[in-house]
Parts: structure tokens; C-alpha cells; sequence
């Protein structure tokens, strides 16, 4: 498993070549870019921050539980913290797996939850003013066992 918060550009081919064997048959990846705007509002660029302690071990705990609930071989989660401007990857999920539907659902799972548990935030700002962004809703049909997170203090 590779799990990383990174001041850095996010090395995307790298880690997605790094991360394939020969009993995989499908590596899917999330790679979150920054957009140009959101909702209608001209963004001119996102900067992250990070309780990066313990954002650091609940990803290892995301990825641990990924492989044990999906069943996939492995995984990355790579964060990127700092200011970032349009075009640039914020954050990567990579999950190899033998199978593609384990690998989409694992990835889909990690990146939702993530965003969800995570404690990084990000603050956007516009040609006009600037705000700070919560997680976006955690969608319920693909809600899987948090337990390997409850040792963080969060309920199960």
C-alpha cells in the first residue's frame, strides 16, 4: 500500500505504473483534478490544508479496510496539500485488483469516503471572493463498515 499527504506535484503515471502486478486484472484510478470553476464561479485556485497526523492514519486505515471489504490487491491514496491551481491533481486513489468490479467499487468507496472522514479541507477561491468547503454527502448505497476507522474516536 502506498498512502501519502504530499506538499508535491502528484506523481499520477508513476504510482499507477508502480502499483500494477501480473495478477492484476484491472487498476482503476480517481485522479481529482482541480476545475476551473464550481457552480458557476470562476475558481482561480484551491488551497488544501490538513490535521496531517491523523489524516495520515485514517487513510491507512481506508486503504487497509478496502482491501480486506472489496477484496483488492492493493492500493494508493496520495494527497496533495498546498495551493493548487486549475489542472492540477488534488488527490489519487489507485486500487488494483484481479477483478474491475472490485476495483471500481473499492475505488468509488475510498474516494467518497475520504472526503467525507478525512481531516483535510480545502478552501476555494474565486475571481470573486473565497470560501471553505465541507466534504461533499457520502452516498448511502455504497456505504460500507467504517470499523477499521473507529479507533480514531468516530462511532462505527
Amino acid at each position: 500500500m502506498r498512502v501519502e499527504i504530499t506538499d508535491e506535484v502528484i506523481p499520477a503515471t508513476e504510482i499507477v505504473a508502480e502499483l500494477k502486478a501480473g495478477a492484476d486484472g484491472a487498476v482503476c484510478v480517481f485522479d481529482g483534478i482541480v476545475r476551473d470553476n464550481t457552480r458557476g464561479r470562476k475558481t482561480l485556485y484551491l488551497d488544501y490544508e490538513a490535521y496531517r497526523e491523523m489524516a495520515l492514519g485514517q487513510m491507512r486505515a481506508l486503504a487497509q479496510e478496502a482491501v480486506e471489504k472489496f477484496g483488492v490487491r492493493d492500493v494508493a491514496l496520495v494527497h496533495r496539500l498546498g495551493r493548487l491551481y486549475v489542472g492540477e491533481t488534488s488527490v489519487l486513489v489507485v486500487v488494483a485488483s484481479a477483478h474491475r468490479g472490485a476495483a471500481f467499487d473499492a475505488c468509488r468507496w475510498l474516494i467518497d469516503t475520504l472526503k467525507r472522514t478525512v481531516p483535510i479541507w480545502k478552501k476555494e477561491q474565486f475571481a470573486d471572493g473565497a470560501v471553505w468547503v465541507d466534504g461533499e454527502p457520502f452516498p448511502e448505497e455504497i456505504a460500507v463498515s467504517r470499523g477499521a476507522i473507529a479507533d480514531t474516536g468516530e462511532p462505527e
